[in-house]
């Protein structure tokens, strides 16, 4: 098959839909991971399928090691390639608590989903990647992982999604750092204040701070705009980058006076 294939963890909804979306639109076959019934993605299989995709759904926990391999088998079982692995999927805690008084509970299932599942199902990816650079030098494979401006701005109402972004930007630089030698390059994309269903429970707090001037670019960022990057990924633009961090987040990062 000559057509690229992509694997987006978590691409039911929010961004890791969109992504899928727009590297559906430049040329790439899709698998979307997710959580859901197919039934429920079904909507979203029929949107990329209209802009030329092949799709394939696999329901996987990406925190659990059978539902990693489930899923890395089922991509080389239909398409035999994977060229792109976007680590999307994520979830926030399910009630905001004060680190003073915060579970193991809830750390341990943020961790497992935002950490401990990409950190493990890219070790799958990888290895394969590898074999696959070593029978097909001339193609490309990429990594992206999604992590957040919380990789390094403190939230104590939610410590245990700032301290899983944080690790998967230390996962970006380590798997950069071991697959240089193979020529496979690893990215990670750090959004901002991004309108998805994870952001709607404090859509009032966040339209207060844009307005006041939180951000260089008074708006809230929209999954298209994490898509743009990824596809700057995917197309070629930085392979002479690895390890790169790309901030999409309105200029927070600027940390302003």
């Amino acid at each position: 098959m000559e057509k690229q294939v992509a694997l987006i963890t978590g691409a039911a909804r929010g961004i890791g839909r969109g992504i899928a979306e727009k590297l559906a639109e430049i040329g790439f076959d899709i698998v979307i991971d997710d959580i859901f019934d197919e039934k429920e993605v079904q909507e979203t299989k029929n949107a990329l399928q209209e802009k030329g995709a092949q799709v394939l759904y696999v329901q996987a926990d990406i925190s659990r090691a059978d539902d990693r391999a489930k899923l890395v088998e089922a991509v080389r079982d239909h398409f035999g390639r994977l060229d792109l692995l976007v680590n999307n999927a994520g979830v926030a805690p399910a009630k905001r608590t004060d680190i003073l008084e915060a579970t193991e509970e809830s750390f341990d299932r943020v961790l497992n989903i935002n950490l401990k599942g990409p950190y493990f199902l890219t070790q799958l990816v990888a290895n394969w990647m590898i074999g696959q650079k070593r029978d097909y030098p001339d193609r490309d494979f990429r990594i992206v992982n999604i992590a957040s401006l919380s990789s390094y701005a403190s939230s104590p109402s939610r410590g245990e999604y700032c301290i899983s972004k944080a690790g998967v930007s230390m996962m970006t630089r380590l798997y950069a750092d071991r697959l240089a030698e193979f020529n496979i390059n690893v990215y990670e994309i750090r959004p901002g204040i991004i309108a998805t269903d994870m952001t709607s429970v404090v859509k009032e707090k966040y339209d207060k701070l844009i307005a006041e001037g939180l951000l260089p670019i008074k708006r809230w960022g929209h999954p298209e705009d994490i898509a743009r990057a990824v596809a700057a990924i995917a197309l070629g633009y930085l392979n002479y980058s690895t390890g790169e961090v790309i901030n999409v987040d309105g200029g927070f990062h600027l940390q302003r006076l």
